[in-house]
């Protein structure tokens, strides 16, 4: 039998997001519909995918919680912060995600969720306009008020352990500066001087969640815990952090479909990628500055897998173009199309064409779970700093570009890692067995 290596789970697990919308209530309605009976938390790979441990005659299939510690989903205690007053109920249906009969089951667990005062800075987000804000003097005191929400959620709730999740839109986008974010000193001195520009309110957010015990994780393609000296305090807070941006509809394909065109050696010429969504986060992406930091992080996907460097014949000289539009009637249902031009024997032309007519917040709201309760087993695990393993589960995975380190993006690569940390902390062997 294999030594576990994680502290086990016992007690209550508190969730607190950033953003009562449409992702976060999805997730929160799902789980408490999922612990009723009354719905299955499908397209989690906690809840439902098993992994190979062992060889040979000793093989075996098991579930995560088979092979380490992990909280139920009756272990979860929710909590948030949000721009707008509204109770995540009221919220849910305002989302028009959910059917009202998938809702009102749960209507009171989520009438007591009601969202704490966001830590906000319009012009980080222009398009939002809500009022149920921090009145902060400087962006040291946004951290410090964030810091006391933590300790009143854990006070009032009794829970044992906290992860704090960004389920919020997505900010302007901040460039990593050495000199406000190379170090925790300065960052700190940054907050202090209130260098509004370079210390965004996520940032805030995540200093105090590291600072009040709790890993973070970075839902959106934010710069927040991509710095220097976030990396510096989840090491001296030997607590784990992980990012960015989760991996729901497009960047999904194309970190599945990309690796089909390197491993049968084809080239490309081009990949067209375009969206419509109509959701809070469509309508806060129509703004130039919020999506130029979304599209840094989707155009990073496909330059990791299909790389000129060892393929100069295949992949030297291909365009790729993202787009995201804003198109209210589809609210959460968003759209993407992929035109991908590619050539094979003797350099003739072919094209792909990819429609996924997807639903954001349902492709959202297991990431959300998987992510809480793998970055809670890495804390248990004694793991900090970037957890390169959640890759699976991300964007734009986090990697320390100071030292030229490349994200791996290739989506089967980072199931490998990801089945590989769960064998580890589980005492297994980790290996690359084919399955």
């Amino acid at each position: 039998m294999a030594k576990e290596i994680v502290k086990p789970a016992t007690g209550k697990l508190g969730i607190m997001v950033v953003g009562l919308g449409a992702v976060s209530t999805t997730f929160m309605t799902g789980v408490m519909m999922a612990r009723k009976g009354l719905a299955k938390p499908v397209g989690s790979m906690t809840q439902y995918d098993k992994i190979r441990v062992g060889k040979g005659e000793n093989k075996k299939y098991l579930h995560y919680n088979e092979i380490v510690s992990m909280p139920s989903l009756d272990d979860l205690v929710f909590a948030a912060w949000d721009v707008y007053p509204v109770n995540a109920y009221e919220s849910a249906i305002n989302a028009e995600v959910l059917k009202e009969k998938d809702i009102e089951p749960v209507k009171d667990e989520l009438l007591k969720i009601k969202p704490l005062k966001a830590a906000f800075d319009k012009n980080y987000a222009k398009r939002l306009d809500g009022d149920n804000v921090k009145q902060c003097k400087d962006r040291w005191d946004m951290t410090e008020q964030v810091r006391e929400d933590i300790r009143n959620f854990k006070k009032e709730t009794g829970v044992d352990r906290v992860v704090v999740l960004w389920a919020a839109s997505t900010e302007i986008y901040v460039e990593p500066d050495m000199k406000y974010h190379g170090t925790i000193a300065a960052l700190e001195q940054a907050m202090k001087d209130n260098v509004v520009d370079k210390v965004a309110p996520s940032m805030c957010y995540a200093y105090a969640a590291l600072m009040e015990g709790c890993p973070f994780i970075m839902g959106a393609p934010n710069t927040t815990v991509d710095i220097p000296a976030m990396w510096e305090l989840s090491e001296k807070t030997q607590l784990p952090i992980a990012g960015k941006d989760f991996k729901t509809g497009q960047t999904l394909v194309k970190s599945g479909f990309a690796p089909i065109i390197g491993t049968r050696m084809l080239g490309l010429n081009g990949w067209f990628s375009t969206n419509i969504l109509g959701n809070r986060d469509g309508l806060v992406l129509d703004e130039p500055a919020n999506f130029r930091t979304k599209e840094v992080s989707k155009l990073s996907t496909l330059e990791s897998i299909l790389v000129a460097d060892n393929q100069p014949d295949l992949y030297s000289n291909y365009y790729h173009k993202v787009r995201i539009n804003y198109y209210p009637p589809r609210n959460d249902n968003k759209e993407g199309w992929d035109n991908i031009d590619i050539f094979g024997w003797m350099g003739y032309p072919m094209q792909i064409k990819i429609n996924f007519l997807c639903r954001d917040s349902i492709l959202a709201a297991p990431l959300c779970l998987d992510l809480c309760l793998l970055m809670d087993l890495a804390h248990r695990a004694g793991r900090y700093g970037t957890q390169r393993f959640l890759s699976f589960f991300l964007k734009s995975p986090m990697h320390d570009y100071t030292k030229d380190e490349i994200p791996v993006n290739h989506l089967f690569q980072q199931y490998v890692m990801l089945k590989n940390a769960i064998r580890e902390m589980g005492g297994y062997e980790a290996d690359e067995e084919i399955d």
